[in-house]
């Protein structure tokens, strides 16, 4: 008996769980990666490189939902959105992801 097909709820719960990683990753929450990679924590770069492991993993599995034709778009608000359409971890991104500052804008 074979697999059951890879559904688009399979896609969105992954994207689910890669946007929960980068956004414990930008609250300088504990993640897998800390699991994996304990050492780092006593270098100064380790929390740039955690954040972009966890991005990399965001824009991964956005990007296929996108090919797929899944309907990713309604897990992230509008500028989520766009920083993950410009595919640049920026300053930006990274002050304004969770939007709490932008009235000081």
């Amino acid at each position: 008996m074979g697999k059951e097909p890879v559904t688009e709820q399979f896609f969105i719960d992954k994207l689910t769980e890669a946007k929960d990683h980068f956004e414990r990753a930008l609250d300088c929450k504990h993640t897998e990666f800390d699991d994996l990679y304990p050492y780092m924590i006593e270098h100064p770069q380790f929390f740039w490189y955690k954040r972009y492991v966890a991005w990399s993993e965001l824009l991964t599995i956005t990007s296929l939902c996108q090919e797929l034709e899944f309907n990713w778009k309604e897990n992230f608000t509008d500028n989520q959105v766009e920083y993950l359409e410009q595919r640049v971890m920026s300053a930006k991104v990274l002050d304004f992801w969770f939007e709490k500052n932008e009235a000081l804008i």
